[in-house]
Formats: C-alpha cells, sequence, structure tokens
C-alpha cells in the first residue's frame, strides 16, 4: 500500500467528504487542488497570513453526524511555498493514532483524530468571528440549518423585531451574512444608519467575509465616514473592511478617496486595507498610492506589510517593482533608506 505522505492522500485514502476554508486573510472557500498544489511544490500559497497557510479542514468520516474540524496554520518560505517537516511529523502522529489502515473509520477514529488537535504545534484558534462565519459557511456548503440564532438576528436587523441588541449572537449575525441575498441586503441597508455602533461592528466583523452588494456597501461607506467624522476609528475601519468584499468599482473608489486623504490614512485604516482589501491592490495606480502613505505613516510597519503584501503571488512582482522604483528622495525611498541603515 502507498504510504501517506501529504493530506491529499489521507483524505483520498479515508474517503472523507472533505470542504476547506482559507482562515487567514478572510473565510473563504478553498478547493482541495489548491491544498494538492501547496503540498506537491506545484504552486504557493494563494492567500499567505503572516507566513501561514491557515486553514479549517471540516470533513466528514464514514457514518459520522458531525464533521471534523481541523484549524492548522502551515509554515510557508519566504516563496510562500510549503515548509513540509511540520506536516510531516503530523501526518506522521496522525497514522501511529490510526493505524496505517484508515479506510472504514468510524466514530472511535474520530474523537482518536480529535484529540490529536489538543496537542498539535499545527494548530490555532480562530478568533470568534471567523470562527462564527466558518461555521455558517460550513453549514450552507452542507446543506444544514443555519443555528437558531439566525431568526432573531434576521428579525431585528430588518426592523421586525424590537429586541435588546445585547441578546444578538455572533452566530446568528454570521448566519444572516453568509445566507443574505439581494432583498436582504436592500432592508439592511436601508436599518444600517440606525444600527447600534456595537452591533454594526460585529455585523461588519462578518460582512468581510462575504460578497457584499452596492446598496449594502455604499449604505456602509456613509455609515463608516460618519464614524471617521465622530472620531470613531473602530467602526470606520470595520465598514472599510466589510465593504472590502464590495465589487472593485464601489471598494476601489472608496479605498481611493481614503488614499487621497492623509487625515484618514491613520495605522489602523492602512492595516484594514492590506489585511482585507489586499485584493483592490492590484491595481497599477492604487498599489503605488498604498505604499506610499505606508511608508509616509510613521506609526505604521511597513517592512512588516510590505513584507506580507509581497508573499500574496498575485501581488509579489507589483509591490517589488514599487519598491525597486521608488526614488531615494521618496516617501517609500526614505523608509528603505532607513532600513536599509538600520
Amino acid at each position: 500500500m502507498q504510504p501517506i505522505d501529504s493530506f491529499h492522500d489521507f483524505f483520498a485514502r479515508t474517503g472523507a467528504e472533505t470542504r476547506l476554508y482559507h482562515m487567514g486573510r478572510g473565510v473563504e472557500p478553498c478547493g482541495l487542488e489548491t491544498l494538492t498544489a501547496l503540498e506537491r511544490d506545484e504552486r504557493p500559497w494563494p492567500q499567505p497570513w503572516q507566513g501561514k497557510a491557515r486553514l479549517a479542514m471540516v470533513f466528514r468520516l464514514g457514518e459520522m453526524e458531525d464533521p471534523l474540524i481541523w484549524f492548522l496554520a502551515l509554515p510557508l518560505d519566504e516563496q510562500g511555498r510549503l515548509d513540509p517537516a511540520p506536516r510531516d511529523a503530523f501526518l506522521q502522529r496522525l497514522l501511529e493514532t490510526l493505524g496505517r489502515n484508515v479506510q472504514g473509520l468510524g466514530r472511535e477514529d474520530g474523537e482518536a483524530i480529535d484529540n490529536l488537535m489538543k496537542d498539535n504545534p499545527l494548530a490555532f484558534t480562530p478568533s470568534l468571528p471567523f470562527q462564527a462565519v466558518l461555521h455558517a459557511r460550513a453549514s450552507r456548503d452542507m446543506d444544514r440549518p443555519a443555528s437558531q440564532h439566525m431568526e432573531p438576528a434576521e428579525a431585528y436587523l430588518e426592523g421586525q423585531q424590537a429586541l435588546d441588541w445585547r441578546a444578538l449572537g455572533l452566530q446568528g449575525l454570521a448566519d444572516v451574512a453568509v445566507r443574505m441575498d439581494d432583498a436582504q441586503a436592500q432592508r439592511l441597508a436601508a436599518r444600517l444608519p440606525t444600527l447600534p455602533g456595537e452591533v454594526l461592528a460585529s455585523l461588519c466583523y462578518c460582512l468581510e467575509h462575504v460578497d457584499v452588494p452596492r446598496p449594502l456597501a455604499e449604505a456602509l461607506r456613509v455609515r463608516g465616514e460618519t464614524a471617521a467624522e465622530s472620531g470613531d476609528i473602530e467602526t470606520f475601519c470595520a465598514c472599510v473592511r466589510a465593504v472590502s468584499g464590495a465589487e472593485r468599482e464601489v471598494a476601489g473608489a472608496w479605498l481611493d478617496a481614503l488614499l487621497d486623504d492623509p487625515e484618514a490614512c491613520g495605522p489602523d485604516l492602512l492595516a484594514a486595507i492590506a489585511g482585507r482589501g489586499w485584493r483592490h491592490l492590484e491595481d497599477g495606480e492604487r498599489l503605488p498610492r498604498f505604499l506610499t502613505r505606508l511608508a509616509d505613516t510613521p506609526r505604521a510597519d511597513f517592512a512588516a506589510v510590505a513584507r506580507d503584501l509581497a508573499l500574496i503571488p498575485r501581488l509579489r512582482l507589483p509591490v517589488l517593482m514599487t519598491l525597486r522604483e521608488a526614488d531615494a528622495d521618496s516617501a517609500i525611498g526614505r523608509r528603505l533608506g532607513d532600513l536599509s541603515r538600520g
């Protein structure tokens, strides 16, 4: 029998029903072929986060009723390629736990597999919004019902029921965000100006992981600008992160306006753009303007953010070219000079 030396082999050999999700720059589906390409060293990881490929592996073995979930952060090298040694050590422990015959695994095996995560150096615990959105996405993708928290959250957000907002669960907001259709988005956009700030922030932490329809994105922009005018930076940045899931014309227009305004470009906003709005930096003019603002902001960690963006395969060359072509007396050039002297 061929050895199991990759996650792809494990899932194929066990016959597990498997779904993967990115858990680094956002919660979104990840094809098994993407992980396979990384393991075979065919392509770098498309969405690295802090030097890791952060994944949720949701899989069901045999007659299991509930799927198992692994949250794994696989180390990457400077080119975004897999460092295989930690993965190999994990698989070795997995096979020692199960024995070499991994076909026909049952419920007891699932419990043993789950126990492997308790002292696993590759395991990580996502933030609560990431966990809530992951559970909402996986439930929808596996044709399972939403959580019991969705209905009251939906009623509150659409103004149908006057609940105490403190009773709303984050899981309910995540279910609404993931399952929202255009009509619901339109109703939510109308309700957005009157939502309490705490509800809005929690909702935004869920919306930043989904495609946001134009009417809702435009309402979020208005609410975000109002928050910025009142000095509420947390709500402002939450709205920016949520709008990053909108179509390029809508999100890009707001990012351009913000990058044109030196008063808006504090370190929190720049981190929000780099973390969630990175796809909108695939623009020949917007990326250099972003990096210039980043270099011009003393409290921003220019080197760390630029290095993190350069690990994204689609941004690697444009970032490196922008840095290489910067004039020595430009903001970017001065930052690079400081780094080389430091």
